[in-house]
C-alpha cells in the first residue's frame, strides 16, 4: 500500500500498486528477475501496445473502469474503439481549470526533492546528479527543485505544459523500461529509463526541464512537437501503462507549503492537470 496525502480534502489515503503482485515477484525473487530482464525490454511493451490496440480489447474497458472507480463524467462522452483509445482519454472541457503559477502537468501523485550545490538529489536512498537523468549540464539549476510527477494506471494520460513559452531544446534518451513505483527502489531508474528531455524557456520561471520517463509496458509517449505553447496547452500522452514525468525547476520557485510538507515526509501529494502547485518567491 502506498499512503498519498489528498491536498482538497487534506487528508490521506492508501493505494495499491496496479499488478503489484506480478512487479514484486519479478523485483524481489531470484527467478522473477530473469523475467524482469525480458520485461523491461522494449519487446514486451511493442507486443502489449498492439494487444491493447485492437479492437477486442475495448471489451475490457467497462470492467477496468468499474474496478478502479473512474468518475467517466471528468472525460469526454464516447465510445472507446479499444483500451489505448481508452486510455489515451482526453478530457472533457472545463475539468480542468488552469491555476495560477507553476502548475502541475498532469493528473499524479508528486514528490519534491530539492537539488543541492552540487545538483544532487537522493530519490529513496539513490542519489542522483540531475546531468545523469538528462546528459547535459545542469550548473544552472543548483539548489533548485526536482519535482516527480507519477502517474498512476487509472489516471488521464495526457500532460501539459507547467507554464507558457517556447521549446528550446528536445531529444531522446533510450534505455530500459523498470516500473516507476518503490518496487524498483534498487535501480536507478530515472538515469536508466527510457525518456524524452524537453527544456524550455518559459515566460515566468525562466529555463525549466521536463521529461517524460518511460516505464513497463508503456507502448509509447507521444509528444506533439510543439515549438511555443501557453500555459496548460496539451504537451502530449502516454499509451498504456503508468509512468512519470520529472520537472526540474532552478533556485527562486517556491512549491506549495503543503506539498512541500509531505514530500519532506516522504509522502505524495495527488494534484491535478492544470492544478497550481507554486510560484516564484
Amino acid at each position: 500500500m502506498i499512503k498519498v496525502y489528498q491536498r482538497d480534502r487534506h487528508e490521506y489515503k492508501e493505494t495499491v500498486q496496479y499488478g503489484s503482485r506480478k512487479l514484486e515477484f519479478m523485483y524481489n525473487n531470484a527467478f522473477g528477475r530473469i523475467l524482469l530482464r525480458l520485461a523491461i525490454s522494449r519487446l514486451p511493451s511493442v507486443i502489449y501496445g498492439k494487444i491493447k490496440s485492437s479492437r477486442r480489447s475495448a471489451k475490457k474497458v467497462p470492467g477496468f473502469i468499474e474496478a478502479h472507480g473512474i468518475d467517466m463524467s471528468q472525460y469526454e462522452d464516447r465510445e472507446f474503439t479499444s483500451f489505448t483509445d481508452f486510455f489515451t482519454r482526453k478530457f472533457r472541457e472545463g475539468a480542468r481549470p488552469i491555476g495560477e503559477g507553476l502548475i502541475s502537468p498532469a493528473d499524479s501523485k508528486l514528490l519534491v526533492y530539492p537539488a543541492d550545490e552540487d545538483t544532487r538529489i537522493n530519490v529513496k536512498g539513490r542519489e542522483y546528479f540531475l546531468n545523469e537523468i538528462t546528459n547535459r549540464d545542469m550548473s544552472g539549476y543548483k539548489g533548485g527543485s526536482v519535482l516527480v510527477f507519477r502517474l498512476c494506471i487509472d489516471d488521464g494520460h495526457r500532460y501539459c505544459f507547467p507554464a507558457a513559452g517556447k521549446v528550446m531544446e528536445q531529444y531522446d534518451i533510450k534505455g530500459k523500461l523498470h516500473t516507476v513505483s518503490p518496487l524498483s527502489s534498487a535501480y536507478k531508474i530515472y538515469k536508466e529509463n527510457t525518456r524524452k528531455v524537453s527544456f524550455l524557456e518559459t515566460e515566468e520561471f525562466g529555463k525549466i526541464c521536463c521529461i517524460e520517463v518511460g516505464a513497463i509496458l508503456v507502448g509509447k509517449i507521444v509528444d506533439h512537437g510543439k515549438k511555443t505553447f501557453a500555459k496548460g496547452e496539451e504537451k502530449g500522452y502516454f499509451e498504456p501503462g503508468g509512468s512519470t514525468i520529472i520537472v526540474i525547476v532552478p533556485k527562486g520557485i517556491k512549491i506549495d507549503d503543503d506539498i512541500m510538507e509531505e514530500s519532506a515526509k516522504g509522502i505524495e501529494t495527488e494534484v491535478k492537470y492544470g492544478e497550481r502547485i507554486g510560484d516564484i518567491c
